[in-house]
């Protein structure tokens, strides 16, 4: 089936890749023509594990195709997937103004019967402002069906998301929408919920909003554990293996990132306000989660003394590993307070450092965690790649300043690191 993926950020991308996988003909488009550019040359613009040997697979194939042009992607797809940017204004309500752009273009290019279906997270009633717009523009056609089809991929394991997904939603409009796309996703072995548009809106922004709540919940139960004795992880353990609740998602750190979950929550916060409901939940998730990442300052303090003038060292830039994305990095906030305190940074991630100079140029940047420990007075460990829980903690200390460590993540287990000389601290320990 002939697919149309508008935008190629994470999801779209992906999601294009995949629908080609899976045997489907796709033409993937974005209006940045350095990023089509990359693309066709064999390159890959964002960070995710297996997508660009994914890309070049199916390329060869002849599956799977990048062009900036939005008119023949249209004339060529029965498919059209709107997967741009929805990012927030400054009171956290979603911009749509990409959405608006992309159906209007599509609505003034339509040649024959289409299924446009949001991709992008958007807000609950959105899909009635992408039918008005089409209908406006479109001179020839009037025969389209507007739906839902949110997504549910984690950076760093986007691949094996979309292929093998929890389930599929589609919210539709029609009967005729709903058997071309379960036909569409026939090569996918999941559950699939078929609702009406507002239903599937809904759907995502509440998954992700109680993920959010759950990550929370557990930081704020890691400061109770800190102030009366226990300890986080044995508290998450017992928890979570009560079915109803489920471990996933109840790990104390630093506080949750992303481009996902602070937009998301965001702006369900403000679409609930729209609607009249004070979604005051919500907005304490929030709160929990700023004010985890300063309190991760306030250790480092209470473990130095004073910020001012001490050197300290972050292993971890990116929002969580397996990715280079540095949107709402918890590492961004946290930097950014110990300077404002008078500490000087230096840092360390695998992957991120590109993007990360782009946000935070006035750090020193080392070429793994042995030069970033090198005269530090304290570590920072706020991303848990792999690499990291390989160090040689031995070597790390003894090119330490002070054998200071803040373990953001719990990736380490206090006892060892005591004996071995640290004078540590986790989260909730």
């Amino acid at each position: 089936m002939k697919v149309c993926m508008i935008g190629t950020g994470y999801v779209g991308l992906v999601s294009g890749t995949c629908f080609a996988e899976i045997g489907h003909d796709v033409i993937c488009v974005d209006n940045d023509e350095k990023k089509i550019e990359i693309l066709n040359k064999g390159g890959l613009p964002i960070y995710e594990p297996g997508l660009e040997e994914l890309i070049a697979k199916n390329v060869k194939a002849g599956r799977l195709r990048f062009t900036t042009s939005i008119r023949e992607g249209v004339e060529n797809s029965l498919f059209l997937f709107i997967a741009v940017g929805t990012p927030p204004k400054e009171d956290g309500e979603p911009d749509l103004s990409q959405i608006e752009q992309v159906a209007e273009e599509i609505g003034d290019a339509m040649n024959e019967y289409k299924i446009i279906i949001e991709k992008s997270t958007v807000p609950v009633q959105t899909g009635k402002w992408v039918r008005t717009v089409i209908e406006r523009f479109s001179r020839k056609i009037k025969d389209f069906d507007v739906a839902s089809n949110p997504e549910f991929l984690r950076e760093g394991s986007a691949i094996s998301d979309f292929l093998n997904p929890d389930r599929v939603v589609l919210g539709v409009e029609s009967e005729r929408a709903k058997d071309k796309l379960l036909e569409l996703y026939k090569p996918m072995d999941a559950p699939k919920i078929v609702t009406d548009i507002s239903s599937a809106e809904l759907i995502k922004h509440a998954s992700n909003a109680l993920l959010s709540t759950k990550i929370s919940f557990i930081n704020a139960i890691s400061v109770i554990c800190e102030k009366s004795g226990a300890d986080v992880l044995q508290v998450a353990e017992g928890v979570g293996l009560d079915k109803r609740i489920g471990r996933e998602f109840l790990n104390a750190g630093v506080g949750f990132g992303g481009f996902c979950f602070p937009k998301d929550l965001s702006a369900f916060i403000s679409i609930a306000a729209k609607l009249g409901y004070d979604f005051r939940l919500l907005r304490e998730v929030e709160n929990i989660n700023n004010e985890q990442m300063l309190y991760a300052v306030k250790k480092l303090e209470g473990m130095l003394w004073n910020l001012r003038d001490k050197k300290i060292g972050v292993l971890g830039l990116a929002f969580k590993p397996n990715t280079d994305d540095m949107r709402f990095a918890p590492s961004i906030t946290i930097i950014r307070e110990l300077q404002r305190q008078g500490a000087r940074i230096k840092a360390f991630d695998p992957v991120s450092m590109d993007r990360a100079k782009q946000i935070m140029p006035d750090i020193e940047y080392c070429e793994d965690a042995y030069a970033t420990a090198k005269g530090v007075d304290a570590i920072a460990l706020l991303t848990e790649w792999d690499v990291f829980k390989e160090l040689d903690l031995e070597k790390i200390k003894g090119l330490m300043r002070q054998p200071v460590f803040f373990d953001g993540r719990n990736v380490f287990e206090p006892g060892k690191m005591a004996a071995m000389g640290f004078i540590y601290k986790g989260i909730g320990r």
